[in-house]
């Protein structure tokens, strides 16, 4: 029995191990929904498309399998592309399935509903690929492409778009998921050669990014083997447990840090791109020899050049380090170098600013209720910003704040997506009150699909780093300071409870109590309260 294109495609991604999608159904994409409606699929309805692509990325983030949408042509594909555009930053598995206009029309400016005059130009930045099809037959290579750079390159968002005559040709084929590639194992002779280099030095430093976080027990073990501090990145929390002597945690963004870096005579850099949006400064002072582990081979040549380049998987390049550097003796003594990263921590703390200790006070109240487990999903936001350096984190991926494509918004709905892939887990969302208005709606969908998320709220009525960079530079506090609504108020319009908090005691209650009611909570901390600043 012949099936519809999209429903086949529906059935092919259940194939894959697909279980859920984010999109809003529209007149193009009914074939597709025809499909969800015969398979196991669960569809999440957001009440923007953006809120979709944020929802697939938050789901990715904590699962590492790709988080899929489907989307209309044209205004969905556009809404979405933010979300797009994070995760492709973020090297974040998505695949985007949008409608698009009838094949004959294409490109030719003939009036159709949502036209665009090439809609795979809009997201080719912002994606590892973006095709068009023209014949149902298409569509099993270009899923399994889509599934090979998921799992065995670099991930990154891919849009396959298909026109809405193609969605409703007939299939008769039962369309299945073909075998994808393993990750690429490292060649020995660059193991080796690092093993040496690292064995010799005086003093080495490792850097861990997003690309480290499925590898936490083999760069633990590394670590340990070579007595070196561990930075994490942004997106590297959690890979190594800041409960870890040798951890510096998030601390990438700290000037105390970046002295350090810039002493080691080595540096092993993994699954990290050692970027501008982890360190808020252009150019890391790396002055040591750099050894870089990574997936994508574009890094090794890029503005940190590696002296020795070790392409493949994080976790079987730490094994076969580990493996190599057997019988080495590692000339630095554990407890010298564990006292100097101590030394390191007090001064870093000591460099607090008291804006920083107020964040401090509402993270250390987080790590202590929370268990270790629990998901931190971070918006743009200084609360977040603080807690990159200084909330404890135990876990991989157990903690995200998409920095570098720095987008507000994303909390709420990435959130909606973490609780989805993970909904035995406690998941949290930090955000602002600038960055929570770009999504306040998708409470609506976190209410409708009954998931519990304590959402805490930093509220300083304003947008304020970019308010203290218009004061540093002399200039006119120039739409910065936006009016904010009672937010308690408008989360209960939605029918989500809300508490304005204002002590350690009623923030610990309301985050307890969210954390068993079924459905989203609102905790509103508002900035300068006498709680913060007294630590009462």
């Amino acid at each position: 029995m012949s099936k519809s294109c999209g429903e086949a495609l529906m059935h092919l991604l259940e194939s894959y191990g697909v279980i859920t999608v984010f999109g809003i159904p529209g007149e193009h994409t009914l074939e597709l929904y025809r499909g969800i409606e015969k398979s196991n699929v669960r569809a999440v309805t957001p009440r923007n498309e953006q809120g979709a692509s944020f929802m697939a990325d938050g789901y990715a983030r904590v699962t590492g399998e790709p988080g899929v949408c489907t989307l209309i042509t044209g205004p969905g594909v556009t809404n979405a592309a933010t979300g797009i555009g994070q995760a492709y930053a973020d090297s974040i598995p998505m695949l985007v399935i949008s409608s698009a206009n009838d094949s004959p029309s294409l490109g030719k400016g003939w009036g159709r509903l949502h036209e665009t005059t090439d809609l795979c130009a809009i997201t080719r930045p912002i994606t590892a690929f973006s095709a068009m099809v023209y014949d149902p037959a298409e569509i099993p290579e270009l899923v399994a492409r889509a599934f090979s750079v998921f799992r065995s390159s670099r991930p990154r968002p891919v849009h396959i778009a298909i026109p809405i005559d193609v969605m409703e040709m007939p299939v008769e084929d039962d369309w299945q998921a073909w075998p994808t590639a393993e990750l690429p194992v490292p060649a020995p002779g660059s193991v080796e050669k690092a093993a040496q280099l690292l064995s010799q030095a005086s003093s080495c430093v490792m850097v861990v990014g997003g690309g480290a976080q499925q590898a936490s027990p083999e760069i633990t073990a590394l670590a340990e083997y070579l007595q070196a501090g561990v930075i994490a990145s942004n997106a590297g929390k959690g890979v190594v447990s800041d409960d870890n002597p040798l951890s510096l945690g998030g601390a990438i963004l700290s000037p105390t840090i970046h002295q350090y870096l810039a002493q080691a005579e080595v540096v092993l850099a993994i699954g990290t791109e050692l970027a501008e949006a982890d360190s808020f400064i252009y150019d890391l002072p790396v002055n040591g020899k750099v050894i870089r582990i990574d997936i994508d081979p574009a890094r090794f040549s890029d503005a940190f050049p590696a002296h020795i380049a070790i392409q493949g998987d994080a976790g079987a390049a730490c094994e076969q380090l580990l493996a190599a550097l057997s019988g080495k003796q590692i000339g630095r003594d554990r407890d010298s170098v564990i006292r100097e990263l101590d030394g390191l921590r007090e001064k870093q703390s000591a460099a607090y600013t008291p804006l920083e200790h107020q964040h401090i006070r509402v993270l250390e109240l987080l790590r202590d209720t929370l268990p270790d487990n629990a998901v931190i999903m971070g918006d743009i936001a200084q609360l977040v910003y603080t807690g990159t350096v200084a909330m404890p984190t135990r876990l991989p991926r157990t903690w995200f704040y998409p920095a570098g494509y720095g987008t507000l918004g994303c909390a709420l709905p990435g959130a909606i997506g973490a609780r989805l892939a993970r909904p035995e887990t406690t998941v949290v969302a930090l955000a602002g009150d600038g960055g929570f208005m770009f999504t306040v709606n998708e409470l609506a969908t976190a209410i409708e699909e009954n998931l519990c998320i304590p959402i805490v709220l930093w509220h300083n009525h304003s947008y304020a780093m970019i308010r203290d960079g218009m004061v540093k530079r002399g200039i006119a506090e120039i739409g910065v300071n936006p009016h904010a609504p009672d937010f308690v108020k408008l989360a209960d319009a939605f029918g989500c409870p809300g508490k304005n908090v204002d002590s350690a005691e009623t923030f610990t209650a309301a985050l307890r109590e969210a954390m068993n009611h079924a459905g989203p909570s609102l905790i509103v901390v508002t900035e300068n309260d006498p709680w913060l600043i007294d630590g009462e």
